[in-house]
């Protein structure tokens, strides 16, 4: 697989995404449903927002390792959330996430009207490989 990253500038770098991401010789891809802070036993968190995103991107670790791709392979990562204000504060988590896996994805944040029962932030991704 060979992945070209496109940044027509600098800024987006401080937000931990790229603009665009090519991938070519792929020999797999894997679409995530949006993941989210439900617990094994299907319960709906109704936690914070940041206990909300921690178990968010625990639970899309989990999926993405069990199909046999790797965090570091995600070239798209959509981000929905009830409250952009409320996740401002911790984004850094994500990035912090994002960092370690040295993610370089397309990124799409929407605030949305609500999302499953009492859920706050849900994250879809595509993985290659």
């Amino acid at each position: 697989m060979e992945k070209r990253i496109i940044n027509p500038w600098q800024w987006q770098n401080e937000r931990s995404y790229v603009q665009a991401v090519e991938v070519k010789h792929v020999e797999s891809t894997l679409y995530v449903s949006g993941q989210t802070a439900i617990s094994a036993d299907g319960i709906s968190s109704d936690k914070d927002m940041k206990s909300q995103l921690i178990e968010a991107i625990q639970n899309l670790e989990q999926v993405v390792s069990e199909a046999g791709y790797e965090c570091s392979n995600i070239v798209r990562l959509n981000i929905y959330t009830t409250a952009t204000s409320e996740l401002w504060p911790h984004f850094n988590i994500l990035q912090d996430w994002i960092k370690k896996h040295q993610l370089q994805q397309a990124t799409t944040l929407l605030e949305v009207k609500s999302l499953f029962e009492t859920l706050k932030v849900e994250l879809e991704a595509t993985a290659v490989k």
